[in-house]
């Protein structure tokens, strides 16, 4: 049985969406998992989810660097007192201890993770989440 209904990808990189959701998927952490491209695609199909409080995901998996709207600017438009109880974790290249720091500063971030997801890595941060 999967550990999480609903995980979301929000990240511009076909090759890490594949390669997260197949390992996912192998590893059967989730029933459904949801892709956007960027912030706003994110943004507006999941702002009106949360004011519902329905089909909202669980674990969110948000790139910092991407067109149109960036992570940190989905950060600061997604955050609401109905976000609090969703995960959210910063994946991404930077290794900039500014980066870092920001993070720290978003409630709503759980953990800041340097890409690549590896399988190991994957499954440590999905078995620390206590549901």
């Amino acid at each position: 049985m999967p550990q999480f209904n609903h995980v979301c990808i929000i990240d511009d990189d076909p090759i890490y969406i594949f390669t997260t959701r197949k390992i996912m998927e192998m590893g059967n952490f989730s029933s459904y998992i949801e892709v956007f491209k960027n912030g706003k695609e994110a943004l507006e199909a999941l702002k009106p989810r949360v004011e519902a409080n329905e089909n909202i995901p669980e674990v969110i998996f948000l790139d910092l660097n991407m067109p149109i709207m960036d992570g940190w600017q989905f950060l600061e438009e997604f955050m609401t007192p109905n976000t609090q109880k969703i995960i959210i974790y910063i994946v991404s290249s930077s290794i900039d201890p500014a980066d870092l720091n920001k993070a720290k500063q978003y409630s709503l971030v759980t953990n800041y993770i340097v890409k690549p997801i590896t399988p190991d890595k994957l499954k440590g941060l999905f078995d620390k989440i206590e549901k």
